[in-house]
């Protein structure tokens, strides 16, 4: 069963290298999209093994996981795993998504950091998330622990179902949605989390989160 990683990043040349080499002791391959970083973070991703895909300009989240996954199909994955570029997340539990996927016979695993140790995440991001959880949910009919989640697997069949048109943040609550709409069978697992100075200064605020809601609904009364 060939296992790959997909890794999002944007101008993370700082810690790349680092989640690379990890994530390579748990899979067959790694690749990451280099989303128009402004410095070298595909030459940084490169050198420490990964099989580097790079978007000219910068297109958001969305785009870059959607060409991430695309890729990882098309060099054969049987499981795609994807995870932050930034450090939180532990590659050493890429096994566990893969087990569950075998285990409990299910085309998609989402990993929550809220069935877990809650005190692991700081209070204002375990607010951000229930709120992305509940509109999730309004929108699209799927209630999860962790909508708002990078750390996901799916198996091929899965994976091939992913219709992303989402370019940015708001990939996250799509993701639930695709597996509400094609009806995908999915589990939740625990996974853990470790916040960073460097991670904290990236990822979810109060603007990103009216903004990612605001391009929820309106993805929602466009379908």
């Amino acid at each position: 069963m060939k296992v790959i990683a997909v890794i999002p990043a944007y101008n993370e040349e700082q810690v790349i290298g680092g989640v690379v080499e990890k994530a390579r002791r748990f899979v067959h391959e790694v690749v990451v999209v280099d989303d128009g970083s402004g410095d070298k973070t595909g030459a940084s991703a490169g050198a420490a093994g990964a099989r580097v895909y790079t978007h000219v300009v910068n297109r958001g989240l969305g785009a870059t996981l959607a060409t991430g996954i695309a890729a990882a199909l098309s060099r054969g994955a049987d499981v795609v795993v994807t995870l932050d570029a930034d450090g939180q997340h532990d590659p050493a539990e890429i096994p566990r998504f893969v087990e569950a996927i075998q285990a409990r016979d299910v085309d998609a695993v989402i990993g929550s950091r809220l069935l877990g140790r809650k005190d692991s995440m700081p209070l204002h991001r375990r607010l951000y998330n229930w709120v992305g959880n509940l509109v999730t949910y309004l929108l699209f009919g799927l209630w999860v622990t962790d909508s708002q989640s990078g750390y996901r697997a799916f198996s091929r069949h899965g994976a091939e179902q992913l219709e992303l048109r989402c370019n940015r943040m708001e990939v996250s609550s799509e993701f639930i949605k695709e597996i509400h709409d094609k009806r995908i069978p999915f589990c939740e697992i625990p996974c853990s989390v470790t916040y960073t100075e460097y991670s904290m200064a990236k990822g979810q605020n109060l603007f990103v989160g009216i903004s990612t809601a605001f391009k929820l609904v309106l993805r929602r009364l466009m379908k």
